[in-house]
């Protein structure tokens, strides 16, 4: 297969040669303009004027672990650390991804069923990691968020930013993690 120039470039990136999947052949067959906005979106991921890089990196890395994207997530984890994130940091990332998958299953299912009954019971879920974040409340609070919001967990996106208000976190710094966590599961779709 001949692969296009913008292929090789968005797959260089992730430090692929070849094409692994039908979605991006498609692209590649006639390096269809979306590749070239897909290669700046991503890369967009990784500045911010409200996150520092390691945190564009932790986003980046618990979203990518939510959606179970293995070179995503190799990428995010070395961005993560060249920009200073310890292994307690990637890992409170990883965590999280997999607390919150558990937590956006359970409040969507008390939020859609919209019994009173089920809010009275104890969720038995252990939240550990949620009372003392190696990173901080408030960026635990972000990455909590943007898994939320990946999730479509309405319930836990109101009360994660709503927590994430009270903590003082401006909201551009919120709209820029739901930026990163949507770009990043959109490039998830053609690069795994």
């Amino acid at each position: 297969m001949n692969i296009s120039e913008t292929t090789q470039e968005v797959l260089a990136i992730f430090g692929q040669t070849e094409i692994n999947n039908k979605a991006l052949a498609i692209l590649n067959a006639t390096d269809f303009k979306y590749l070239k906005d897909l290669k700046l979106n991503f890369n967009s991921t990784l500045s911010s004027e409200f996150l520092s890089e390691k945190e564009c990196g932790l986003v980046g890395l618990s979203v990518a672990a939510n959606n179970q994207n293995a070179a995503m997530m190799e990428f995010y984890k070395n961005y993560a650390l060249k920009h200073g994130a310890t292994e307690d940091e990637l890992a409170e990332a990883v965590s999280c991804a997999s607390l919150l998958a558990s937590n956006n299953v359970f409040y969507r299912f008390r939020h859609f069923t919209q019994k009173e009954k089920y809010t009275q019971i104890p969720a038995r879920i252990r939240m550990q990691l949620m009372v003392k974040p190696v990173t901080s409340k408030e960026f635990f609070e972000l990455l909590s968020l943007a898994i939320s919001a990946v999730n479509g967990c309405e319930m836990c996106v109101n009360a994660h930013e709503d927590s994430l208000i009270k903590l003082g976190c401006k909201e551009e710094r919120i709209f820029d993690a739901i930026r990163i966590a949507s770009i990043v599961t959109a490039t998830g779709k053609l690069i795994y």
